[in-house]
């Protein structure tokens, strides 16, 4: 366990004070006072973690001088309640360091959510449809909004591809660790033997780029129109209203034709383009500091196999922590808390580790 010292728990207090002091003044312009609210905001709860310690501590000084004095009842007492006050220390100490560890700047951000078929024709398609629906699912629980971006349907149901923007209180946070090949076991409803296939789809989600993050020059695009091939009726396809857009320092391509209109598929194309860029100068950086080493459960790599949802057993693995849960048609109705928290639990545990290390 990381123990937080004393000069530290009196910066974090007194930083605090400073801010709600400069905050109770009303002189600051409003773009200061912006920022200094935000400030104290995020640190308000890791102050509030580093008194409750810093009382737990003096309390423990205090009890350990009765239970080394005073007659024996006394002792008795304090040493019951040192006993107790020991295992409160030490939870309020794992929190603060909690507090404490460096955040993703991008955890309270939009997410961009990509769901591609892998192998397995149209059961592949189907079950990422599935995918899709269970992200809506909870999304609507978290209160968030889903706004699609663009899909292509296969001709049994299910998406080929679907990208969606994922928008609420942070998204990217809970998310992020849903990235990854998922694998799914079940009958398919054409197969008169009963035979169990077994087919997957990636998801990949990205933290959403805003304008400010990625510097776009038109120099580097090359922008194409055409016709639809897609769905949406005869309207979308008399008119030139698809668009590529291809990055030419980068050679990635952004295909977008969900909308009739060729300047909202542009805007949608250019929203998904920055947003690529703008998670591979996140890569780039992870990679600079992180050097070959990966989290366990944090690495996002789209090859990796990350869960498992068995239909025939009901169940739903997560291989990267070993986790089963019995609760399969629970979790595809958006009920991923569960999952979600374990995932969270063993990123915060391996981070807690690399400091103490």
């Amino acid at each position: 366990m990381t123990i937080i010292s004393p000069d530290r728990i009196r910066q974090i207090e007194a930083r605090r004070d400073e801010l709600s002091a400069l905050m109770a003044t009303g002189e600051l312009p409003s773009d200061r006072f912006v920022a200094v609210s935000k400030e104290y905001a995020e640190l308000e709860p890791v102050a509030e973690a580093a008194g409750l310690v810093r009382r737990l501590r003096a309390e423990a000084e205090s009890l350990q001088f009765m239970a080394g004095d005073g007659d024996e009842e006394l002792r008795a007492m304090a040493a019951d309640e040192l006993h107790e006050n020991r295992g409160l220390l030490e939870a309020a100490e794992r929190r603060l360091a909690l507090a404490l560890l460096p955040r993703d700047a991008a955890d309270e951000r939009a997410a961009m959510l990509e769901i591609r078929a892998g192998t397995g024709g149209d059961e592949a398609a189907l079950f990422g449809g599935d995918l899709f629906r269970m992200y809506q699912r909870y999304a609507e629980r978290q209160g968030w909004r889903v706004e699609l971006i663009s899909s292509s349907s296969s001709d049994a149901g299910g998406f080929k591809e679907v990208v969606a923007s994922v928008t609420g209180q942070g998204v990217f946070a809970r998310l992020k660790f849903e990235s990854g090949v998922h694998r799914v076991q079940r009958v398919p409803a054409t197969e008169a033997g009963g035979r169990i296939h077994t087919s997957a789809a990636t998801v990949a989600v990205l933290p959403e780029a805003e304008d400010v993050d990625v510097r776009i020059d038109d120099k580097d695009l090359r922008i194409d129109v055409y016709r639809s091939s897609g769905p949406g009726g005869q309207s979308v396809n008399t008119t030139d209203s698809a668009v590529r857009i291809t990055h030419l320092p980068t050679g990635l391509v952004v295909i977008q034709q969900d909308e009739k209109s060729q300047h909202k598929n542009k805007a949608k194309a250019l929203r998904v383009l920055r947003t690529r860029l703008y998670e591979a100068e996140r890569e780039r950086l992870h990679q600079e500091r992180a050097g070959a080493r990966k989290s366990m459960v944090g690495s996002g790599d789209r090859s990796e196999r990350i869960r498992t949802y068995n239909f025939p057993q009901g169940r739903v693995t997560d291989h990267r922590i070993n986790l089963t849960l019995h609760r399969l048609p629970e979790i595809l109705e958006g009920e991923m808390d569960e999952l979600v928290g374990a995932l969270i639990a063993e990123d915060e545990a391996e981070r807690l580790a690399a400091l103490d290390g």
